[in-house]
């Protein structure tokens, strides 16, 4: 699991990894940006390369044949400081529709060159509505 390092989400996470998932036990990893620190693209380059290092090592390790990713931002009707801080910190005149699309397209690349021979991709998005929820969406791009 990789997640975003921001702790407002991590409770949410940890019951829809249980609840919806039905994974009570896994490794996790939290980092700033969350799946997309895994992205190759753009100004992080030599960051994700780092970091798909890191989870090839822990992949092979751990004999991980399923990894779950994460992103999270406010839903359409969403509060705006829900966007991922380091998402804004890329991107700091990005709007959260434009944040969300950078986050699509991180999806994308992720999921086109994987993260290791066997290993299955599942990809959500952590989004809060304007009430305060935290709802889960499944990232099929």
């Amino acid at each position: 699991m990789v997640a975003c390092s921001d702790a407002r989400f991590h409770d949410e996470i940890d019951e829809f990894l249980h609840t919806q998932l039905s994974l009570s036990c896994c490794d996790r990893l939290y980092v700033p940006g969350g799946a997309g620190a895994l992205a190759t693209g753009g100004v992080g380059l030599l960051r994700a390369r780092r970091l798909r290092e890191e989870c090839h090592f822990l992949i092979g390790a751990h004999k991980i044949r399923r990894a779950v990713l994460f992103f999270h931002g406010p839903a359409a009707d969403g509060p705006v400081e829900a966007i991922c801080g380091d998402y804004k910190r890329r991107q700091p005149k990005a709007t959260a529709a434009e944040v969300r699309r950078q986050q699509e397209g991180d999806a994308r690349q992720i999921l086109r060159d994987g993260l290791g021979d066997g290993v299955r991709l599942e990809m959500y998005l952590c989004e809060v509505t304007k009430d305060s929820l935290v709802r889960f969406e499944s990232i099929g791009v």
